[in-house]
This record gives structure tokens, C-alpha cells and sequence, in this order.
């Protein structure tokens, strides 16, 4: 064997020269991989020993895509086009072994093979997307001559990954393999005694010809993806790389698609959806735990509440396979709650997400009851009950008298003092905060609540058994509202404050909705209830809610809130009433009204949030600024491709937040909009919110 660079290694095995591939964690494709991938290529193809050349990759995976730590620096090494240019110019068969997955960059060099293999648990992938960008390595013109471009269209705009049945069946790969050694070699063998063609993607026609056929194909397929891609800027970049590999030929689509690759890679979308990628990850690293801290076991999971919030908890553990005890104080509302868990399972099965094999599974392993004490031996519990501290106190008095030792007691509060509920135990070590966000089944996020006592097992107990239920999980300290919340709150006076000074809710909610937002917070209020918290006995009048709450215009579920609802679509309309209520409540306060600039209402909105996030760090209720983009990217519809407030705030240029914060200050006279004191650190320093460790 020879080593070629220190992750790419060469020898010849039956005439077959093997090239390995070792660049743990996930053999991605950086400079060292890329000049050993040239030069092993090279060689073997001007060895006359050799016959075929298979490209393999030890570890748990084929290339798994581009290196992205080395995007936006300097190059080094060989180029991604020399190197593909070497293995499909070959004058041997050169094929690929793949096992694990071959994502990005990964399946772009597989595809430049003249045959590809793979284990049956392989998969494959283009997901360049998710980072703001297209697939740059001539994915965008080859895999649409291959599986056709209905379908690679959907594997790009989707980021999604395909299996290898689905890879035979339309020729992205040639052969299923047993073992991925010798399988690869005796497929590159049979390739060279047969002397099969070198068979070149790039000169394939047939998928591509199909495609002209349908001249609708690209208009109907933007119009399927636009509400989904809204605001991204890569989606539209992909489709029209793929409209030129359909109307142009194969080298003028690869300088097409490198051309938009550029412009991508520069950008602020991608720079923010890079960030992100690395954000998210690190988010699930808590500082100075012990390297050999041992977590503790979770095998069934008890849940008080099965109501939507808790059927929602339920299901994420009975989807990683944890047994799940569910209690419920009446019949009733338990037999609703396993009805609803039921129907939520059928309908991902008759939409083929899962098999009915699959449902049944599940819902055996979800056990009813009525008995808070069945739940005894639980190895963790989630209290999901309606948010009242004496209630949860209540509950967490009871569980301390009868739960196991060892057992990880856990509340699902929004905005309530951690502490204070820890405190009614004898175990306040073991207590945590899981903040899940409903429906719970379907959101990503989970906010960590670390008590002043949560022990460092628990917590790293959490933060391991997130993964496993397929959250992404942020850590916030205990503060009114933690993270989220709390940023949401602040954001929330400064919506209704305009809207007595200038703006309609409608207003606001377009600039929010504009700039990426699902929802503004007047559409959020409507779609969640304007009478969550409301006493119809108490009310009197007294705000803009109270008026539409007595009107019964109490959001969607009536059909009318700040907004007019469709009964059919649920499509919104403003209200005219709405806005004369709105306009006698400004009267009433003595507020004079003026025209306010999107660009006002904007800042007004989200510089209150990054303010409150800096307050959030000063205070140490979360570990790092990106956590706080985790939680807000995650649990509360920031548009990913902005990166996160915190990031945002970078980007904008933190001085610009601060002047602004100052100008809003002298123009209100009010001390909401004082700068944090970090937010004033950071700035005389010449810093921003990036250069916190």
C-alpha cells in the first residue's frame, strides 16, 4: 500500500488499483482528499498493471460532501474539476464503492465514475441547499441525466437522500453489494474482463430529451415549491441550473452552475445558513462537563397529561422506540388523548412516512393510565399538564414521594421558575425543564431549562436523549420566559405599542412575514387564541383583545380575530372594525398617529429581540449567542437563511443596532430601548456578538 497524501491511500489488488479514502469523521472532501484522489487516479491510469480502478472509503461512510470549513478561503490543494476531469477521463473503468452516504461533493466524484456499487444501506444525496448553496461540482447537470428531471429537481430543492433500491432502479448506481471490498472488486474486475464501455454520465441524453418533451415542467414545478422555498435564494438558482441542462449543452451548464455556485458561496444566505449548520451543532456542547460523566439510562418514559402537549411528547419517544406510560386524572380525556396519538400515526402512514407495521408498534409501546404511581419506575418523567405553578408544585410534591431514585423528573413549563417547582423535591438535582413546542410531534426544538441544582448527568442525559428523539436542543438558564419567550415578549410590547401610533396589525405582520417569518404576532395571536388567558368574567374592555374577545372574535377558531377568516380556506382579510377600534383606543391614550417605514417597523420588532438576547448572555442564561439563534431558528419560525438574531445582528453591524437602539430611546423617552450593557462592551471594543466564546 501506498500512502498517496495522509488520507488517500493506493495498491494494487487482481489488477484492480484500490484507492482509499481516510478523512474521519465523515471523509469529506477536502484538499488532502482531493490531491490524493488526482494523483491515485492519475497513477493507476498510467500503470499498465492496472486494469480498473475502484475508489473506496474507509470509517462508517463514502465521502459524505465538501469540506464547508474550507468555503470562503484561500484554495488549496487540487481543484474539484481537475480531479473530476482525471476520474472520468480515465482511460480504465473507474468505479465507486459506497457505503454510509454519499452526500454533496460525495456523490458529485461518484458520479463522475464510469460505474457506481453500494451496500444495500447506503444513501445519496445532494444537499447543498440547506447551506444556502447548489450543488457545484456538476451535480445540477449530471443528476438529471440520470434519474431524470422530475426527480432531481425534488432531491435538490428537498436536500433529501434516496436509498440504493431507488439508486439501481434508476441507474445512479449499477449493482447492490454484499460486502463493500471485495463486492467492489469483483464488480471492477467483471467491468474490465467484459471490457465494458466507460460509460460517461455527462454524455447521457435520454432523461434530458424526455424532459423537452414537457414544455410546463419548470413553471408547474416552481409554482409546487413557492410557498415552501420563500425567501431562499439557492432553490430558484437550482431550477435554473437544471433549465440548463435541459436547453444547453453539458459544458455550458457547468459554467452556468458554477457562475450561481459563486454567487451563492458569497452571499449572505449562504454565510448564515453555514453559520447555522455549525450553530446547531455545537448548541448540544455544554462546557466543562466531565469527559467520563456517565448518563444515565432512559428506556420508558412517563408523561402526565395527554393532551395535545402530551400526546405530542409522547409520540417522540415512541418513535425512537422508548416505552411510554401516559396519565391522565379521567377517562375521558385519556381515551382522547391515545384517539388523537392514534389518528396523528394513521395519517403519517396513509401519506407512506411510515407502515402500518409501524403504528402498531408504536402504540404498543404506549401504555394508558389513570395511577400517577404506575409511572414509579419510569427512568424519566415529563410533567405536560396546563401551566399554573401550584399545579405542577402539586405534581412534582407526589412524584418526589413515590418516583425511583435515579429517576430524571422533568417539566414541560414555558415560562415558569424552575427552581421553584425543583424546590417542593428532595431531589432537586434530578429535576430539569423539557420546553417543547407544539404540536410537539413536528417541532424541532427543544429548550433545556438547567435548574440552579440540575446535576451535570442529568443534563448531559438530556442533551443525549434529544438526539435520539430527533430534537435539536438549546440550554437556557432559569429566567421568566428562558430564551425564547422572553425574547418573543419584548418583541410582543413593541408590536402592540405601534399599533396605537401608526401601524394596523396587518401592517406589522406583512414586514414580519417579508422578511421571513411564517407569521407576525397579530396572525400568531389569532391562530393560537386571542382568549388563552382571557376571563370572559373579568373582562372589561380595557385593551384591543378584551374588545375582540367579547365580540367573540376570538381568532381562527371562531373565524374572526384581528383578521377576517375565510371559512373554507382560512385565508385572512383586515378587518375594517378591526382598525377603527384600534384608531379609538390610540384616541382614548392620547396617541397621535403617523406613518411608519417598513423599515421602522422591522427594527422596532427585532431590535428589541437582540437587545434582550445580549441581556440574555450577560446574565449567563445561555451559553453562547448562537444557542439563542438555535432557539429562535428552530422553535419560533426565524428564517434560517438570516441565521438567528444574534447573527443578524452581526450582520447588520452591531454599532447600527446600538445607534438605532439610542435614537428609539431620545425619540420615545423610554428606557426599554437602553442598549444592554454587552451590547455596549462589544461595541466599544469593536466586537460583535461572533466573538464570544
Amino acid at each position: 500500500m501506498t500512502a498517496i497524501t495522509d488520507m488517500v491511500d493506493l495498491e494494487t489488488r487482481d489488477a484492480v488499483a484500490v484507492v482509499s479514502v481516510d478523512n474521519p469523521p465523515v471523509n469529506a472532501l477536502s484538499a488532502g482528499v482531493r490531491t490524493g484522489l488526482y494523483e491515485a487516479v492519475t497513477r493507476a491510469d498510467a500503470d499498465d498493471a492496472v486494469k480498473a480502478v475502484l475508489i473506496i472509503c474507509k470509517g462508517r461512510t463514502f465521502i459524505a460532501g465538501a469540506d464547508i470549513r474550507e468555503f470562503g478561503k484561500p484554495p488549496k490543494g487540487t481543484p474539484g474539476p481537475k480531479v473530476q476531469a482525471a476520474i472520468e477521463g480515465a482511460s480504465k473503468p473507474v468505479i465507486s464503492a459506497i457505503h454510509g452516504t454519499a452526500l454533496g461533493g460525495g456523490l458529485e466524484t461518484a458520479l463522475c465514475c464510469h460505474y457506481r456499487v453500494a451496500v444495500s444501506s447506503a444513501q445519496f444525496g445532494l444537499p447543498e441547499v440547506k447551506l444556502g448553496l447548489l450543488p457545484g461540482g456538476g451535480g445540477t447537470q449530471r443528476l438529471p441525466r440520470v434519474v431524470g428531471v422530475q426527480k432531481s429537481l425534488e432531491m435538490m430543492i428537498s436536500g433529501d437522500r434516496v436509498d440504493a433500491d431507488f439508486a439501481l432502479a434508476c441507474g445512479l448506481i449499477d449493482e447492490i453489494v454484499d460486502d463493500l471490498m471485495e463486492g467492489g472488486l469483483a464488480f471492477a474486475k467483471k467491468v474490465a474482463d467484459e471490457g465494458r464501455p466507460l460509460v460517461k454520465v455527462r454524455d447521457a441524453t435520454g432523461k434530458i430529451e424526455e424532459a423537452r418533451k414537457d414544455p410546463e415542467l419548470f413553471a408547474t414545478f416552481r409554482k409546487s415549491i413557492a410557498r415552501k422555498t420563500r425567501g431562499f435564494e439557492a432553490p430558484e438558482d437550482i431550477v435554473q441550473c437544471v433549465e440548463d441542462a435541459v436547453s444547453k449543452s453539458f459544458d455550458e451548464g457547468i459554467q452556468g452552475e458554477r457562475e450561481r455556485f459563486v454567487g451563492l458561496v458569497s452571499g449572505q444566505q449562504s454565510a448564515a445558513q453555514r453559520y447555522y449548520f455549525f450553530a446547531e451543532r455545537q448548541a448540544n456542547k455544554i462546557p466543562n462537563l466531565p469527559k467520563d460523566l456517565a448518563l444515565i439510562p432512559v428506556n420508558t418514559v412517563g408523561i402526565i397529561g395527554a393532551g395535545t402537549m402530551g400526546g405530542g411528547i409522547a409520540m417522540n419517544f415512541l418513535n425512537a422506540g422508548i416505552s411510554v406510560i401516559i396519565v391522565e386524572t379521567a377517562q375521558e380525556a385519556l381515551d382522547r388523548g391515545l384517539a388523537v396519538v392514534s389518528k396523528n400515526y394513521e395519517r403519517s402512514a396513509s401519506r407512506g412516512r411510515i407502515t402500518m407495521d409501524d403504528v402498531e408498534q408504536r402504540m404498543a409501546k404506549l401504555t394508558p393510565t389513570l395511577n400517577m404511581e404506575d409511572i414509579s419506575s419510569c427512568d424519566l418523567v415529563v410533567e405536560a399538564v396546563f401551566e399554573n405553578m401550584d399545579l405542577k408544585k402539586e405534581i412534582f410534591t407526589r412524584l418526589d414521594s413515590f418516583m425511583k431514585e435515579g429517576a430524571i423528573l422533568a417539566s414541560n413549563t414555558s415560562a415558569l421558575n424552575l427552581n421553584e417547582i425543583a424546590s417542593v423535591t428532595k431531589r432537586p438535582e434530578m429535576v430539569i425543564g423539557h420546553h417543547y413546542f407544539s404540536p410537539a410531534n413536528v417541532m424541532k426544538l427543544l429548550e433545556v431549562v438547567r435548574g440552579d441544582k440540575t446535576s451535570d448527568a442529568v443534563l448531559a442525559t438530556t442533551m443525549a436523549l434529544s438526539k435520539k428523539i430527533g430534537k435539536v436542543a438549546a440550554v437556557s438558564g432559569v429566567c421568566p420566559g428562558f430564551i425564547g419567550n422572553r425574547m418573543l415578549a419584548q418583541r410582543g410590547v413593541q408590536a402592540q405599542k405601534m399599533i396605537f401610533e401608526g401601524p394596523m396589525p396587518w401592517d406589522v405582520d406583512d414586514v414580519l412575514y417579508d422578511f421571513g417569518f411564517p407569521m407576525g404576532p397579530f396572525a400568531m395571536g389569532d391562530l393560537a387564541g386571542l382568549d388563552i388567558g382571557w376571563d370572559k368574567s373579568k373582562s372589561r374592555g380595557e385593551t384591543v383583545r378584551d374588545r375582540l374577545c367579547e365580540m367573540d372574535r376570538r381568532g381562527q377558531k371562531t373565524g374572526a380575530g384581528y383578521y377576517n377568516y375565510d371559512s373554507q380556506t382560512r385565508a385572512k382579510s383586515p378587518e375594517p372594525m378591526v382598525e377603527e377600534l384600534i384608531k379609538e383606543f390610540s384616541e382614548k391614550i392620547g396617541k397621535a398617529r403617523r406613518e411608519f417605514s417598513k423599515e421602522e417597523i422591522l427594527q422596532r420588532c427585532i431590535y428589541p429581540m437582540i437587545n434582550e438576547g445580549a441581556k440574555i448572555l450577560e446574565e449567563g442564561m445561555s451559553y453562547r449567542p448562537s444557542d439563542i439563534d438555535v432557539v429562535w431558528v428552530n422553535g419560533y419560525g426565524w428564517p434560517v437563511y438570516r441565521g438567528g438574531p444574534m447573527f443578524y445582528a452581526d450582520s447588520i453591524g452591531l454599532d447600527n443596532v446600538m445607534a438605532r437602539l439610542k435614537e428609539f430611546q431620545k425619540q420615545d423617552g423610554d428606557d426599554f430601548w437602553e442598549p444592554a450593557a454587552l451590547i455596549n462592551k462589544l461595541v466599544t471594543e469593536g466586537k460583535g456578538f461572533k466573538d464570544i466564546t
